[in-house]
């Protein structure tokens, strides 16, 4: 099998992170790998943040807890809480993907998060596509955190992916080739 695909069928979502940060160089070839991704038109319609400040990663993690936990529905946060308590799982660097929400900007903004967690698998890092950060960007002080987090004007959430050593490994999920339809002449 060749390294992209084995890097592909063994990538899976990592919640339990080393403390080790990452280095210049793997936060480097992971924003390189972000912005090698094709976009519509090449409009390029995002913006990325790379995180590397653990204080407000935990800043984030605490206060989008608090909203889950004052939440009528628990059933996030008792997913969550099951699973350690935290949002990011103590990983050391996110990266936040935001849009300018144009036509096509979702999708550019999945395929550039795509490219990220493929990168960190073959750089030998954990990763884990996070959508929970629109959590606390979207409470009270969301937009001090949009501005912390440097979103250009005009621009939202997309979707962040934390990344970082892993500490506990498990397999990736099992495939469900039941998923799949074949047409062919």
């Amino acid at each position: 099998m060749n390294e992209t695909l084995k890097n592909i069928s063994e990538r899976y979502s990592c919640r339990d992170f080393a403390d080790t940060p990452l280095t210049d160089g793997q936060v480097e070839a992971l924003v390189g790998a972000a912005l090698a991704a094709p976009s519509a038109m090449n409009l390029q319609p995002w913006h990325i943040t790379v995180v590397t400040d653990k204080g407000l990663i935990d800043e984030l993690d605490t206060y989008g807890m608090a909203i889950l936990a004052a939440d009528e529905d628990k059933a996030y946060y008792e997913r969550v809480m099951a699973r350690g308590g935290k949002i990011f799982y103590n990983a050391p660097s996110l990266f936040v993907i935001a849009s300018d929400g144009s036509k096509y900007a979702a999708l550019d903004s999945g395929i550039m998060c795509q490219n990220i967690v493929l990168a960190a698998q073959s750089l030998g890092l954990g990763s884990c596509i996070i959508g929970m950060l629109r959590i606390p960007l979207s409470g009270p002080r969301g937009g001090e955190f949009k501005k912390r987090l440097q979103f250009p004007d005009g621009y939202e959430f997309a979707i962040s992916i934390i990344v970082g050593t892993v500490k506990s490994g498990k397999e990736p999920h099992e495939p469900d080739k039941g998923k799949v339809s074949y047409v062919s002449a």
